[in-house]
This record gives structure tokens, C-alpha cells and sequence, in this order.
């Protein structure tokens, strides 16, 4: 199978590091105009000089925008051409006890983690159903389906993505557009290698090592035992981006390394 997005114009959101740069890279390999998205010009730049670098001649496009409310939102859409594959990957996370999670939080993680989407999704669709294709992807998390009592406020909104993006893909139902999210496990991303630093200078271990012992420690069900890489997410991201998935939309699709117990 071969993928080729020869003109087609794809916006990653929080695409300057971790899942959303991997699949911005894989997009951009395959032939798309990629729009990088991220909080700052730095982090905009450093991001597009990396792919660059590994995607030799990647048709790159920076947007700096922090997508935390609607005005955030806005500057993003100002500096967009026409979008043909939305990818709303721009979420925060984070353990809080329940008790401690006040509504200022639980409405950072709100706005944050969903209404960005509804608000790009809102603006950016008409133009994909008008012209009979567009794809649009809500990355999710098995915390959706797995709700982490630690991070009850994460887990909410995470599920909030499966039903936008099923209601959205019977709104646009026969226009040619797909919608549908994807739910990735525990995975080694830039975070969780921030997260871990100390603990590999402390053990020695290497980071796929730790990963693993985490996933058999707090994921036990998970059927790879061990965490995936963000290349494996980015490559099911793609696929459902490709027209090749044309028949797939409404879909909650899993590369959570069968951590969810559950044969469907």
C-alpha cells in the first residue's frame, strides 16, 4: 500500500514534539504540506528545522498559537490556507486527586483537550465537505475507555473525544469526509522521557526498559507488554488520514497495545 498525500494540506496540532510531531513527520514523508502548531516561535522553529532534517524536502508550514481558549483558537485560524486532514492532538495531562481538582482546572483541561477541536472542527470542516474529502482525527487516549483515578479530569475529557467525533462523522455522513479518533496507549513520547530522565541516570536502565516496567506494573493487561513508540501511533494516524480509509469513519481505533480488555 501506498500512501501519498500529494496535495493535501494536513494541520497537526501541538506538532512540535512528541505523538504530534511523529505524525507530522509521517504525513509530511508521504507528500503533504504539514502545518507544525505550537505554543511559541522557538519551539515552532526548532520543531521544523528537526523535520526538515529528516524528512529532506518537507513542505513545512509553521503556526505559533496556544489553543487553550477560543482566542487562541483564532490566531491559529488566521494564519491557515485551505485544510484538508485536521489532526487534534493538542491536549494536557497531568495526576491531581479528585478532591484537590478545582473548576478552574477541570476547565483548563476543557478547553484545552476538547473545545480546541470543536472550534477547529467547526471552522475548518465546511470547506472539507464542499469539496468532498477531508479527514479529521481527535487523538484520544485508552484513559477514554480506562479512566485513571488519578486523573479522573483527564479521563473525562478523553472520553468527551469519542463521542465529538462520532457525532461529528454522522454530521458529515456521505460528504466524503471521515472522522474518527485514535486512542493510544501508554507510549514512549518526549514527555515520558522527561519524566523518566532521573530514574535512567539512577538505574542505568535504558527508557524502553522503564517503559516496560511501567506498562507490566500499571498496565498489566497490555497484550505487547511494553509501552509503543510514537511512530506506531503516527503510523495508524496516517493510515486513517489516507484515502485508503475512505470506509472507516466513526471509528474509535485503538494502539493501546491491547490495554483495554475488550475484543471490540
Amino acid at each position: 500500500m501506498k500512501i501519498d498525500f500529494s496535495g493535501k494540506t494536513a494541520l497537526v496540532t501541538a506538532s512540535t514534539g512528541g505523538i504530534g510531531f511523529a505524525i507530522a513527520q509521517e504525513l509530511a514523508a508521504s507528500g503533504a504540506v504539514v502545518i507544525l502548531n505550537g505554543r511559541s516561535e522557538e519551539s515552532v522553529a526548532k520543531a521544523t528545522r528537526k523535520l526538515q532534517g529528516e524528512v529532506p524536502g518537507a513542505k513545512l508550514q509553521g503556526a505559533v498559537a496556544n489553543l487553550q481558549d477560543a482566542s487562541g483558537v483564532e490566531q491559529l485560524l488566521k494564519q491557515l490556507p485551505k485544510v484538508d486532514i485536521l489532526v487534534n492532538n493538542a491536549g494536557i495531562y497531568g495526576p491531581q486527586d479528585f478532591y484537590d481538582t478545582d473548576d478552574a482546572t477541570w476547565e483548563n483541561y476543557w478547553q484545552t483537550n476538547v473545545m480546541s477541536g470543536v472550534r477547529l472542527s467547526r471552522a475548518l470542516l465546511p470547506a472539507m465537505t464542499k469539496q468532498g474529502f477531508g479527514r479529521v482525527v481527535f487523538i484520544s487516549s485508552e484513559s477514554a475507555r480506562n479512566i485513571p483515578a488519578d486523573m479522573i479530569h483527564y479521563g473525562v475529557t478523553k472520553t468527551a473525544l469519542l463521542a465529538l467525533a462520532r457525532g461529528l462523522a454522522k454530521y458529515v455522513a456521505g460528504t466524503g469526509v471521515t472522522v474518527n479518533s485514535v486512542l493510544p496507549g501508554p507510549t514512549i513520547s518526549d514527555g515520558f522521557a522527561t519524566m523518566m530522565k532521573d530514574e535512567v541516570e539512577r538505574t542505568g536502565k535504558s527508557l524502553e526498559t522503564l517503559a516496560k516496567e511501567f506498562v507490566m506494573a500499571h498496565r498489566p493487561s497490555s497484550v505487547i507488554q511494553r509501552a509503543a513508540s510514537v511512530e506506531e501511533v503516527a503510523n495508524m494516524v496516517v493510515y486513517i488520514c489516507s484515502p485508503q480509509a475512505s470506509a472507516t469513519s466513526g471509528a474509535a481505533l485503538r494502539v493501546d497495545g491491547g490495554v483495554v480488555d475488550d475484543i471490540l
